[in-house]
């Protein structure tokens, strides 16, 4: 994921569920240019080396489905491939490469309605970038030959912030924002916490974690507070909602 401007005309469309296959299969981009990839992680590795060659999950088709009763549905597939080939092909620009980087994204609403998102920490690959809690899906988020997006999101929101997903509402359905490499899966996930409280709960946790993923956490209540340093799935979504 990146912050700057979209890779081509963005779409905000909502969908009643996702359903997402995991189909491995070769991904010839990273194959092809398997010695640009190692000689583009060793460069990161030096300027930050506590990030993690692991694997991610990335998608390799998708598009929006409707029933004969208008129910709508998100049908895609995804491919294994490795971070550093990932953090290759996002770095360099995300050219055209049979790819879309699918990832879901917990949309945290305080009750009086602001938006709180995190700003990532400078030991990782988006380092200031402000996002809400997100990640792309890895080998842990397949689930009986499926990609769980809702799964991927609660893990994620627990993770990054420390709240339990349990005692949070989790809006049915989910808006995507898509663009020509990205498809952002928003998920509105609710508080009955303020804005202020929540960001306070926050905050301890992250002064408890030994190696936060995040830095700080931000509060947005109108679109004229969306900064540059928002992250560009996460702006669509706020300019989406904030707008109505």
């Amino acid at each position: 994921m990146t912050v700057g401007a979209p890779a081509g005309p963005q779409e905000v469309v909502e969908v009643d569920a996702v359903d997402c296959l995991f189909e491995p299969r070769p991904w010839p981009f990273a194959e092809e240019r398997a010695a640009d990839i190692a000689a583009h992680w060793a460069a990161a590795l030096a300027r930050k080396p506590r990030m993690f060659d692991g694997r991610v999950l990335l998608m390799h088709r998708g598009a929006v489905e409707a029933d004969a009763g208008g129910r709508r549905t998100f049908r895609g597939a995804y491919l294994e491939t490795s971070f550093s080939a990932f953090l290759f092909w996002r770095d360099v620009g995300l050219p055209p490469a049979g790819v879309r980087n699918g990832f879901g994204m917990a949309c945290l609403q305080a009750a009086d309605g602001a938006f709180v998102l995190g700003e990532m920490g400078g030991h990782t690959a988006n380092a200031g970038a402000v996002y809400f809690a997100s990640g792309t899906p890895d080998p842990s988020d397949v689930r009986d030959g499926r990609v769980d997006i809702a799964g991927s999101i609660g893990r994620e929101l627990g993770e990054e912030t420390g709240l339990d997903p349990a005692a949070l509402a989790f809006d049915p359905g989910m808006t995507l924002v898509m663009d020509g490499c990205r498809v952002g899966f928003m998920k509105r996930v609710r508080s009955p916490e303020g804005a202020e409280a929540l960001v306070e709960r926050i905050h301890a946790f992250l002064a408890r974690d030994p190696e936060p993923e995040l830095a700080r956490m931000h509060v947005i209540r109108s679109a004229a507070e969306i900064g540059p340093a928002v992250q560009v799935t996460a702006a669509a979504y706020l300019r989406a909602k904030l707008s109505r």
